[in-house]
């Protein structure tokens, strides 16, 4: 008698299942706690890295070349003697900097190019197409011999390496993107309407095509890149 007088009605039972699930719900996956955390502790590196890494990160050491990982090194240290784990530490400044960087300039022109190409038929297309596909061939060490000679090295000698190396493959994907778009109802009645090319282009096609851009992003944002040479 006892156990039924405080046994939950039925109404009370669900409303607690339901806010169980709801708050089960509203927490966030694991991997996206671990992948935060991850970010995080990088992040602290970049900001507060040189406040506590163990050796100069560019303190040459040439007694201790290709030292393994041991009690003072605990990385183990490079060809010319420096700690790999400062190395890593103050590093990931520059790669916390260059990589999105790099990404939004590369993603950035690549989509502008993207759209020209992808609205515009006939030899404004064909001459671009082929232009970009002379990029794409071109070898990407000889790219980066040559604007380091010309720029020298630093931050925006990568920034601007990588961003032209992205920029075509953005491109060739927003390209084909946008030519499935312009021969849409929308696009036409625009047209029609009177609208310019470029609000075309930037006031229809644009938003239908932000999905396919943000993918780009967010692949090549991912992409591995090196930092700035030292």
């Amino acid at each position: 008698m006892t156990d039924l007088a405080h046994a939950p009605t039925p109404d009370a039972a669900a409303l607690k299942t339901n806010l169980r699930t709801r708050l089960g719900d509203g927490l966030p996956p694991p991997s996206t706690l671990v992948g935060g955390v991850i970010l995080l502790f990088w992040i602290v590196c970049a900001v507060f890295g040189h406040l506590f890494v163990p050796f100069d990160p560019y303190a040459e050491d040439f007694l201790a070349m290709l030292a393994p990982p041991d009690a003072t090194h605990w990385f183990g240290t490079d060809t010319l003697g420096r700690d790999i784990l400062s190395r890593i530490v103050v590093g990931s400044r520059d790669i916390l900097l260059v990589a999105p960087l790099a990404t939004l300039a590369g993603v950035t022109a690549g989509s502008f190019i993207g759209l020209v190409l992808g609205y515009f038929d006939g030899w404004v297309d064909a001459i671009g197409a082929r232009l970009l596909d002379a990029l794409m061939a071109f070898p990407f060490i000889v790219l980066v011999t040559m604007t380091l000679v010309a720029l020298g090295p630093s931050n925006l000698t990568v920034v601007l390496v990588i961003g032209i190396a992205y920029a075509p493959l953005v491109a060739r994907t927003v390209r084909t993107a946008v030519r499935q778009e312009r021969e849409r109802d929308y696009v036409s009645a625009a047209r029609l309407a009177g609208e310019s090319p470029i609000g075309i282009m930037l006031f229809e096609i644009l938003p239908n095509v932000r999905e396919t851009i943000l993918v780009e992003l967010i692949t090549r944002l991912a992409t591995p890149s090196s930092p700035s040479p030292r």
